[in-house]
């Protein structure tokens, strides 16, 4: 039997962690998940304030003791003072990976201007890919829909587990192997 993957899934927000504000980013990243995977994985949730400190914590327990293999946040991108997901991220990866905020600012910029005040990154730790994500759940989908096709194959270089999608949601591409 196949382990599960194991997929956190952070939702940086300061009225969300309080409980005055519902979160809706979460669950949709949860939902894209559902829709995307046929293989077997399983969400870690987390809902955490705004501050460094705690992302970076997070991060790093969410990989280090959860074992997750992929952990996708939501929030803290844009240029308000308290957007530090970003910074977080790059403070506990250990190999960044820019590619997947060009392409997500690329793809929101078709959407909405202020995409390009959006900071969204990616990078690895350990074996984890960690992908930062807008708030808004339609912006999440958008970008989702950009990216993902490239994670199941960054998380088989790393040595992560193995993720299948169904190709009637979304197209992963794997290089074909020279047999």
């Amino acid at each position: 039997m196949t382990t599960p993957a194991r997929i956190g899934i952070v939702t940086v927000s300061d009225r969300a962690s309080r409980g005055e504000y519902e979160d809706l980013g979460g669950p949709a990243i949860r939902a894209t998940m559902e829709e995307y995977l046929t293989s077997p994985w399983e969400a870690v949730p987390r809902v955490i304030a705004d501050d460094q400190a705690t992302i970076e914590a997070t991060l790093r327990e969410l990989i280090d003791e959860e074992g997750c293999d992929l952990v996708v946040t939501t929030g803290g991108t844009g240029p308000a003072p308290r957007d530090v997901t970003p910074e977080a991220t790059e403070a506990v990866v250990e190999k960044p990976m820019p590619g997947f905020g060009e392409l997500m600012r690329q793809v929101s910029l078709q959407y909405v201007p202020t995409a390009i005040l959006s900071r969204q990154t990616a990078g690895i730790r350990g074996k984890a890919l960690i992908v930062n994500l807008p708030g808004k759940p339609s912006a999440i989908r958008q970008c989702l829909d950009a990216v993902f096709p490239a994670i199941p194959y960054c998380l088989d270089l790393t040595g992560a587990a193995r993720l299948e999608a169904n190709p009637d949601v979304i197209h992963v591409f794997r290089p074909k192997s020279k047999s």
